[in-house]
């Protein structure tokens, strides 16, 4: 298995509320995390939360390429809808130019209510802005040379995207999914997959099988890397911390759920995804017993992937896990490519 991040929201004490304080954590502890192994760095991208959390995961992931050497860099995910997509064509380019080829580029349509809100968008359109903004990051990383599109949201003509690329014809592109329709649908465009850290490992399993099988049924073999799953974590030394972990834990959901959810309305667009199963096959919060048994659950259902999210941004647990169960997992890196 390889071993990855996933992080966004920040709430280590030691930050506070330090916007300083905490991109600086944020930073030490990706390069951290690099030197003990660690294949990739995933940075969610959320706005008008009143949150530590990262707005602008393009910019922080371009200091991380100056300060790091072989861990791969992505976005998990860009919001499509929130930017125009020919200025963030160019800004994929640029930076997988300065990390020479290590960038991951992981996209969704969004779906919080304060960010619709924010950025008077709808939420009926995101679906179809996500759709037509995609189109045109195809048609920028597959154009010779100008090109013009005519479409619902966006008009143009004869642009131009620089720089390109070094990963042709375009970085890894990774799609957030969280049911077996848009698993195959991922697959069918041919497209690597961010499963969530939601489901558990049954469910899981029936996604990665799903992907599989369209994979396969194109005629291109199926790399098991090219599907990520994260899982919520903290590794503690004894039963109380693990609940003090899992508190924690639950007191973020509640604060996402919050900002997702439309407060004159219920279900719909603005739904946040829910754990419907077992705690303890979904979270990897608990004792190194606990975690090696559900990471062994998480192997025999597919999972070759792990992207670590913890939002409390513990350097120790984060060590005491690459020292402690990483060795029991880990094989030989290798790149991820679609």
């Amino acid at each position: 298995m390889q071993f990855g991040l996933f992080m966004g929201i920040w709430e280590n004490p030691q930050a506070g509320t330090s916007h300083h304080a905490i991109l600086n954590q944020v930073i030490d502890y990706v390069v951290r995390a690099e030197a003990l192994g660690f294949m990739s760095v995933f940075l969610n991208e959320h706005h008008f939360t009143g949150l530590p959390q990262i707005p602008s995961s393009m910019m922080v992931l371009s200091n991380l390429a100056a300060r790091t050497r072989t861990i791969r860099l992505g976005t998990a995910v860009t919001i499509l809808p929130w930017h125009n997509p020919l200025l963030f064509a160019e800004e994929v380019g640029t930076l997988d130019l300065l990390s020479d080829g290590r960038f991951d580029c992981g996209i969704g349509r969004g779906f919080r209510f304060v960010e619709c809100q924010g950025f008077g968008i709808p939420g009926a359109e995101l679906q179809a802005r996500y759709e037509e903004a995609l189109t045109i990051l195809q048609k920028a990383w597959s154009a010779p040379g100008r090109f013009s599109h005519s479409g619902t949201y966006w008009n143009f003509t004869d642009a131009i995207i620089d720089p390109k690329s070094i990963q042709q014809p375009h970085p890894p592109v990774w799609i957030a999914v969280g049911s077996d329709a848009s698993a195959r649908r991922t697959a069918e465009q041919g497209y690597n997959l961010l499963l969530d850290q939601f489901s558990d490992s049954g469910q899981l399993g029936q996604r990665i099988a799903v992907y599989r099988e369209a994979v396969e049924a194109q005629g291109r073999p199926f790399d098991p890397r090219s599907i990520g799953v994260t899982r919520a974590f903290h590794l503690t030394t004894n039963e109380a911390e693990t609940r003090e972990a899992i508190a924690h834990h639950h007191h973020v959901l509640a604060n996402n759920r919050m900002l997702s959810t439309d407060p004159n309305a219920s279900g719909g667009v603005h739904a946040p995804p829910m754990a419907t199963g077992d705690e303890d096959d979904i979270w990897l919060i608990g004792t190194a017993d606990q975690l090696i048994a559900r990471i062994e659950r998480l192997k025999a259902a597919g999972v070759d992937y792990l992207l670590l999210l913890d939002a409390a941004g513990d350097q120790k647990s984060l060590e005491r896990f690459a020292s402690e169960i990483m060795p029991l997992f880990a094989g030989s890196r290798e790149s991820v490519a679609a």
